[in-house]
């Protein structure tokens, strides 16, 4: 039973046209896309990968990532910072039969227990709220999070350092 961590992280793109201005002047135009990843928190193998626009969010796009793991595999829990308090995200682990640590927002209310995601969900609100946020993060496991954060940053450094392997 496997944990897996799920986060982005923003890329620049230099295309054609950031080349240009910068050979020969003129107005930078720079292109950011995010890489959405879903890694294994005990193994740190990237597990799901999205790429997206800058302008999509986190939370629309851990179902996708879910999707990417087999069926077949049992996931012990998710992961995800803040950023993936939505009921969509809540009801995605919860489909997969995981259990989701996934910090409620600070305002957070409690959801209308219609779904599994929402019963998760309320008891995470009520326990961080019982127990205080910084308790709650040791007590759930959410500080292992952090562990799983450098990850993005390792392989952005793969595929810029010259001779690493890698094709940017």
């Amino acid at each position: 039973m496997h944990c897996r961590a799920m986060d982005s992280t923003g890329i620049k793109v230099e295309g054609e046209g950031e080349w240009n201005a910068r050979k020969h002047g003129g107005p930078k135009r720079r292109v950011w896309r995010k890489i959405h990843l879903g890694i294994d928190e005990q193994t740190l193998e990237v597990r799901a990968v999205e790429i997206t626009g800058s302008n999509v969010g986190d939370a629309p796009v851990l179902p996708d990532l879910l999707n990417q793991i087999p069926a077949d595999e049992v996931i012990g829990s998710v992961t995800a910072d803040g950023a993936y308090d939505t009921r969509k995200c809540h009801d995605a682990v919860a489909d997969r039969g995981a259990n989701a640590v996934i910090p409620p927002r600070k305002n957070a209310k409690p959801w209308k227990t219609v779904t599994a995601g929402a019963v998760a969900r309320n008891e995470a609100l009520r326990t961080s709220k019982y127990l205080g946020r910084a308790i709650w993060r040791n007590w759930s496991g959410y500080h292992r999070r952090s562990r799983v954060e450098t990850k993005p940053l390792g392989i952005m450094l793969r595929m810029t350092l010259p001779g690493s392997g890698c094709i940017a």
